[in-house]
């Protein structure tokens, strides 16, 4: 029996700090060294992935995007990108400019570089996702570019909106009966007012991928965590589904099981109980 075990990275895996504390890597390390599969399923890209986890040893590919590829830390590139179509994208683009959003598009020039765009004024929850990034390698912020706004990118992965609550969720609205696209929208937990929009390929989903990942290396099992309600997509085909105790109250209702917060390295306990559980010795 092969068991998988993928856990959120946002609220879940990481602590307070936004951050995989020493504990959790250690223990996540020394799993996947022992032959158990563990990875995480997060909305961020590989940019980011790669900084949380630089201490974290993981033995198969990370999902990353909600999905919308997984990523090879061994080979640093991008597998099994979904891209929306061209005409779809630009739906989205024209839709938020209409409700006045100024979203960041996300374009895949190769298997390994993000070019994110950005055209207008930002919002402070933009400025700060783009502070806390702005840095990293392997993506790179453009912008007021004339030619976001005039035509689909090619190569677009995600188009992606943080700003008020009512806002985004209207273009959410609107967008949620295409079916070339797949459409999420949450509130912030812990700012309710802000609202997040990540739109993808038809059929992208953390629970996609999951499935995905599990049938290539052949898991008959699979464990996931999670927090948050854009979580409950991967807690509906998993064969247990575990909330942390600071997970929303929606997530833990859909819940089989419930463990420490996110600030206990209660993941990565929970992942090697089930490990010596089932044999390993870790």
């Amino acid at each position: 029996m092969k068991h998988l075990f993928v856990t959120d990275m946002d609220g879940t895996l990481l602590g307070r700090d936004s951050r995989v504390s020493s504990r959790s890597a250690e223990i996540i390390s020394r799993l996947s060294k022992s032959g158990v599969p563990v990875t995480v399923a997060t909305a961020r890209t590989p940019a980011t992935v790669e900084m949380l986890l630089e201490d974290t040893y993981i033995n198969i590919p990370a999902i990353v995007m909600t999905g919308a590829a997984m990523w090879d830390r061994v080979s640093q590139r991008y597998m099994d990108v979904m891209y929306p179509e061209a005409d779809a994208a630009w739906r989205v683009m024209c839709c938020c400019r209409e409700h006045g959003v100024n979203p960041f598009v996300y374009v895949l020039r190769d298997d390994t570089m993000l070019e994110v765009y950005h055209n207008g004024r930002m919002n402070s929850r933009e400025w700060k996702f783009y502070e806390e990034r702005c840095g990293l390698t392997r993506k790179r912020f453009i912008f007021d570019d004339p030619h976001a706004y005039e035509e689909p990118l090619a190569g677009t992965v995600l188009i992606f909106a943080v700003g008020e609550g009512r806002a985004i969720e209207s273009v959410a609205a609107e967008l949620m009966a295409d079916g070339r696209l797949s459409v999420s929208s949450y509130r912030d937990i812990f700012n309710p007012d802000v609202a997040y929009l990540e739109v993808f390929a038809a059929g992208v989903s953390k629970a996609a991928a999951i499935g995905k990942l599990a049938r290539q290396i052949g898991a008959d099992t699979v464990t996931v965590y999670g927090d948050n309600l854009n979580d409950l997509s991967m807690f509906a085909v998993a064969d247990d589904a575990v909330a942390v105790d600071n997970a929303m109250p929606g997530v833990m209702e859909k819940a089989d099981r419930r463990i420490g917060a996110n600030y206990e390295d209660a993941v990565a306990l929970d992942m090697a109980m089930c490990a010596r559980a089932e044999g390993f010795r870790v």
